[in-house]
């Protein structure tokens, strides 16, 4: 079965692989295993296929929580391999993440929107003689989880997801839910929105669809901070994920990765004849749309939020990995550039699909990795 997945999927995108693990070793997260490979073969192949060169000392790192459980399986692989780096990331938000590397506390961030003008401009002054770029390292779904006692199936569309976000729907029983949802039953619950409390691309992209897909239905702007009306509010993935689970009639976004332990999640009814499930194959449909529209060495990405194709799911991000295409801190540069290599290495990306993200395109990938190559 895994050798017939991976020939699909090399047929399909080139070598989309997915991820969602991120939180580093030194982070303490409950998501990773430790520096040990145990007994497993093929891990232990791919920490002999990894190139430390003159890697060492620690490499610190924040930003999006959207790509957490990828560093998590990315960074137990690495430092197999490379035991004199030790690697610490904080999964503080996109936002928090570009802020902290722009100020010239981090080596690297991460972020799941691709950087504006003012934080290019900003990044001169820690990146000397050059700027930060943006390097697409690994994609996936936008889930939506829902918790509604009774409903193990759900199917909504942009305008209906934009009011309940807005809270211009109030109830699970309301009449736009149930035409959606034909013979569902459908309780008269308060629907619990939670949206980030915290800057977060995962915001920013989630509102970029609502906006593409509702435009008459959501008034905002896409952006990493939330602007709509009402709601409740969680730090990072994982608590909005907690906040679903815990609590009756909750409704809220989070990466594919995060919906487990039982929460359910919605399909999204498009142009397509059929609602879509938020998968990592139905999103890499959407994905392998995307098109690159950075200059010169920055590879950011525009996507499709309004797919008409059969079985493309359209809430999707790409994660960045955010680094100076020159002046890196010398210290740090051969660590930086020996781990990005890792993780944007047919490894690194293989390790994604389990996790629950999308890869990305062998197109662009392989442009990603040129990038990381000439690093100064």
């Amino acid at each position: 079965m895994k050798l017939q997945r991976m020939n699909r999927r090399a047929l399909a995108l080139g070598a989309l692989a997915v991820s969602g693990a991120l939180a580093l070793t030194a982070c303490g997260s409950d998501d990773t295993g430790g520096n040990s490979n145990g007994g497993d073969a093929s891990a232990s192949t791919q920490a002999g296929n990894i190139k430390c060169d003159d890697a060492k000392g620690q490499l610190q790192a924040s930003g999006s929580s959207a790509q957490k459980n990828a560093i998590d399986a990315w960074v137990k692989q690495y430092v197999a391999a490379c035991k004199s780096v030790q690697i610490n990331y904080n999964p503080t938000g996109s936002g928090a993440g570009i802020t902290a590397f722009t100020q010239g506390q981090t080596a690297f961030a991460g972020s799941d929107s691709a950087l504006k003008p003012d934080e290019i401009e900003a990044s001169k002054k820690v990146c000397k003689d050059g700027q930060a770029i943006d390097l697409p390292m690994v994609g996936g779904p936008i889930a939506v989880g829902f918790n509604v006692p009774g409903v193990d199936s759900l199917v909504l569309d942009a305008p209906t997801l934009a009011k309940i976000f807005d809270s211009k729907i109030s109830h699970w029983n309301d009449e736009a839910i149930a035409k959606l949802n034909p013979g569902a039953k459908l309780p008269d619950l308060k629907i619990q929105a939670f949206h980030r409390s915290d800057e977060s691309g995962t915001t920013d992209n989630f509102t970029k669809y609502l906006k593409a897909a509702a435009p008459k239905d959501w008034a905002y702007e896409h952006g990493k901070s939330w602007e709509a009306k009402g709601g409740q509010s969680a730090q990072g993935s994982s608590g909005l994920a907690a906040q679903v689970k815990q609590t009756s009639g909750a409704i809220s976004y989070f990466e594919l990765s995060y919906a487990k332990d039982g929460i359910k999640t919605v399909d999204v009814k498009t142009e397509a004849a059929e609602p879509v499930k938020a998968t990592v194959d139905n999103a890499t449909a959407a994905i392998g749309a995307a098109k690159v529209v950075g200059t010169g060495k920055d590879l950011a990405l525009e996507l499709d939020y309004t797919p008409t194709a059969d079985g493309a799911y359209p809430i999707v991000l790409v994660t960045y990995e955010i680094a100076c295409d020159k002046g890196n801190k010398a210290e740090t540069l051969p660590a930086t550039k020996s781990f990005l290599n890792y993780i944007a290495s047919e490894d690194g990306q293989g390790l994604l699909a389990d996790a629950g993200y999308a890869p990305i395109p062998t197109e662009i990938i392989t442009k990603v990795r040129e990038n990381i190559a000439s690093l100064s």
